[in-house]
């Protein structure tokens, strides 16, 4: 965290470059600690503020402080007074849960709440982490030493399937079916609203031109990458319904920038404005109830519920598949009880 990496007042230190990026050519006018908050992880204004007070946040070579407007194509960067963190991963003893595992390939079926890899104000405690510690000499895809093993990935507050490659021939042949899109994957997902049957949606997605850290639909391919996704109605549940998500394609946030499009953000998920209340009524008791169905599922209520494909040895086609985890049959149960309450009592 910035916050916790800042020089002390009127020490003189050696500084290293930690952050840097040029601003778009059509940037409009911006105070620096708002665009800083769109472009990097994990950092609050306040953080950001305290940064520029030190000196810590250069455009075009020289220190601003906090109510800079940027302009485009300014040269920004933080610079720190020690090195950016060591890139090599160290094995950490996290427990797995392993669903199947041979001589070529391990399932995981990951909890919500941990990382998939490291990065910004992630450098440990990750999925890549405890694989180092449970298996020796996972092979890299394209020299990216910082994701032994895997060839896709799922958020950090998604829980549910994951295949990782144990040798090279392995990530290979994996990897190929992922760029070809032949990999089954299914997810299971809570959304508001009502929806009235399945359907596909599709676009091109890519980084929202307002929040960078959130994915947005655009219909030129200049702003982002083919993504489709088909969806069909599990259960309604009066204002929410659970649905399965079948993807097309892998894109960054897929199914959550999806279903925000069309309406139907994802039940809690804060980064898509589903962590508001969306439909249901104006009664206080109402209100209490979503707030305790936030606390039972802290999180975007999205599963990887199973994934399929062609095994790279045997050339099988395998198949996992897992259930829902406790904190989400636990708001579904809360949503089944509160849906039988208000349809008795519409009768």
């Amino acid at each position: 965290m910035i916050q916790d990496e800042l020089l002390n007042e009127g020490e003189e230190q050696d500084l290293f470059e930690h952050f840097r990026l040029v601003v778009d050519k059509g940037q409009s006018l911006l105070r620096i600690d708002k665009f800083l908050m769109n472009r990097m992880e994990n950092a609050t204004r306040n953080r950001i503020q305290n940064a520029a007070d030190l000196g810590c946040i250069l455009v075009n070579e020289k220190a601003v402080k906090s109510s800079y407007k940027v302009k485009p194509l300014d040269v920004i960067s933080i610079v720190l007074p020690h090195p950016p963190r060591d890139t090599e991963i160290y094995p950490e003893n996290i427990p797995l849960n392993i669903v199947f595992e041979d001589e070529e390939i391990v399932i995981i079926n990951k909890t919500a709440g941990m990382v998939v890899h490291p990065g910004f104000n992630n450098y440990t405690g990750t999925l890549v982490h405890a694989l180092a510690y449970h298996f020796e000499n996972l092979p890299n895809l394209n020299g990216n030493y910082a994701r032994p093993g895997l060839v896709h990935r799922i958020d950090k507050d998604t829980s549910g399937l994951l295949v990782i490659s144990k040798n090279e021939q392995a990530m290979t042949f994996l990897a190929k079916q992922f760029f070809d899109h032949s990999i089954h994957r299914k997810y299971v997902a809570l959304v508001w609203g009502d929806i009235a049957e399945g359907g596909t949606v599709s676009g091109y997605i890519g980084r929202s031109l307002k929040d960078r850290r959130v994915m947005d639909i655009y219909d030129t391919e200049e702003k982002g990458k083919w993504s489709v996704t088909h969806y069909k109605v599990l259960e309604r549940l009066n204002y929410v319904t659970l649905i399965e998500c079948e993807l097309e394609t892998g894109r960054t946030h897929q199914i959550r920038a999806h279903m925000q499009h069309i309406g139907h953000p994802l039940f809690n998920d804060a980064s898509y404005g589903g962590d508001k209340i969306l439909k249901g009524t104006s009664f206080t008791k109402y209100k209490q109830f979503i707030d305790n169905c936030f606390s039972i599922c802290p999180r975007q209520t999205l599963h990887a519920k199973s994934l399929g494909f062609l095994h790279p040895k045997t050339k099988q086609e395998l198949y996992f598949e897992t259930e829902m985890p406790s904190d989400m049959l636990q708001l579904l149960d809360k949503w089944h009880k509160y849906a039988t309450t208000y349809n008795e009592n519409e009768k």
